[in-house]
């Protein structure tokens, strides 16, 4: 079907149709009737056009879901026509707000459409909380770990990875010859999907696994973006027919769907798409300091990514339904209290050195260390007076140098501030571990000490701990996990 090209009335034509038939202003802009230097630049411009009839799709499906905000979700509409209309021809300005406003859009359609946990989701909950606490009476330390190998799919799974060509210097790509695992069918859809998440220099992998219980494998793929967090994206597509499909694969490894497509299919991918803009995993992990992973898990019948996100002193797990929309979600969080030790015996792996402190140090490090360890778990201490004594003879904003240890940053967790008296004299001290992360050998976790306003003479001292487990508690809420 040939494509047709549309016109919206302008302005006071579209305040009638927004008030009277909010699906009729859905069908976008009606070329043939254009007025004024926008619309006629719109119209000449397909990609404003696209944009104009994704919006208006976006802006239907709203106002259709929430009959209850209908007249602030028109008064919105209309407040944000005036502003396009403020561009005039300028298309990179027109293309800017259209941008704007379909994001608030997607936004507030996210919030319609994710999934809402129901009765089956709260009892595997319910069963995983059960299992951690009973864990927890033979193995205080890793109770949650335990539980979750447990319950971890283990057969069925197929994984390979994007292929580097040792010829070449433009990364890794698609293999172009079946792995090992993958059937013949799961190729031909794989090949039939165009299905690539490469992210920087191409690097990805992907998991076929049973997910929504049909006799068919789904795909997980999971995408290194890199940047500054160093994240990896995980976005899950479901096995339909000859293809792989889904909701939140990002627009650069969307399948392309719109080859010879009518105005109506057009539509109804773009408003998929929108909606994959929007979110574009069901997870991401940073490796830029952070402590998360994922954990593919069976419980009451389902499927789940229980996504782990930790820190200093808890884990919390959401247990996310894939090929869903994330909203809120169960979440089963675990408590831990931490005995932190600093050893006498110093080691530098980095300089390959190993000192001893000498007695007076290592008791006023032993000393704040232990105020710490007696203090809740991350705590600043006492914020109401300075870390260490103010002199008489500092005033203004010197004095700030004596109030706490300074900023943070999201490559660490920040323990707590104490001060480290040495004599007379006070020290800023700021225990930091890396959210949490625990082994076989504890926590690992670093002292910074270092006199008020001398930011160039620190001292740092390796530490680590052993944590147990203090509590569990079950909620439902949005995934936060933006640490690293």
């Amino acid at each position: 079907m040939t494509r047709t090209t549309r016109k919206r009335l302008p302005c006071l034509a579209s305040l009638m149709l927004l008030t009277a038939a909010p699906h009729v202003w859905a069908a976008g802009l009606d070329c043939s009737r254009a007025e004024g230097d926008t619309q006629t630049a719109i119209c000449a411009h397909p990609d404003l056009q696209r944009l104009d009839l994704r919006l208006s799709a976006a802006y239907g499906r709203l106002i259709g879901a929430q009959s209850q905000q209908r007249a602030s979700i028109r008064e919105a509409q209309l407040a944000w026509l005036k502003l396009r209309d403020q561009c005039g021809a300028q298309t990179d300005c027109l293309k800017d707000k259209y941008q704007e406003r379909l994001g608030a859009l997607q936004n507030q359609l996210r919030e319609v459409d994710a999934y809402k946990p129901d009765s089956v989701d709260l009892q595997a909950l319910q069963d995983l909380r059960a299992a951690v606490e009973a864990m927890r009476r033979t193995d205080p330390q890793f109770p949650l770990e335990k539980v979750l190998a447990g319950l971890a799919i283990k057969t069925g799974q197929t994984t390979f990875s994007n292929v580097g060509d040792s010829a070449s210097d433009d990364g890794a790509h698609f293999p172009t010859v079946r792995p090992v695992g993958v059937t013949a069918d799961e190729w031909n859809a794989l090949l039939a999907s165009r299905i690539d998440g490469g992210g920087e220099n191409g690097t990805a992998s992907y998991t076929l696994l049973h997910i929504d219980g049909n006799p068919q494998r789904d795909l997980v793929i999971d995408s290194y973006s890199g940047g500054t967090g160093l994240f990896t994206l995980t976005s899950v597509l479901r096995r339909k027919g000859g293809k792989f499909v889904g909701a939140y694969l990002p627009a650069s490894q969307r399948i392309d769907a719109n080859a010879q497509a009518s105005d109506a299919d057009t539509a109804a991918t773009d408003a998929a798409a929108d909606l994959a803009d929007g979110q574009t995993a069901l997870y991401s992990q940073s490796d830029r300091g952070a402590n998360q992973d994922a954990v593919w898990i069976s419980l009451r019948g389902r499927v789940y990514a229980a996504y782990r996100n930790g820190s200093y002193g808890q884990d919390d797990v959401y247990l996310l339904r894939p090929l869903t929309i994330v909203g809120a979600v169960p979440k089963l969080t675990v408590h831990y209290r931490y005995n932190l030790l600093l050893p006498k015996v110093q080691k530098n792996e980095d300089k390959g050195t190993v000192t001893t402190l000498d007695d007076p140090l290592y008791a006023a490090l032993t000393h704040a260390v232990a105020q710490l360890n007696a203090e809740p778990v991350k705590s600043s201490g006492d914020e109401t007076k300075p870390l260490c004594p103010v002199p008489p003879n500092v005033t203004g904003d010197e004095r700030l140098e004596y109030e706490s240890y300074g900023p943070g940053h999201y490559s660490y967790d920040i323990v707590g501030d104490v001060p480290v008296w040495l004599g007379h004299q006070c020290y800023l001290g700021r225990v930091v571990d890396w959210f949490g992360r625990y082994s076989a050998d504890g926590v690992e976790a670093q002292l910074w000490m270092r006199k008020p306003g001398d930011v160039e003479n620190t001292r740092t001292f390796t530490m680590h701990g052993v944590r147990t487990t203090s509590g569990v508690d079950t909620s439902v809420g949005k995934v936060e996990a933006d640490n690293g």
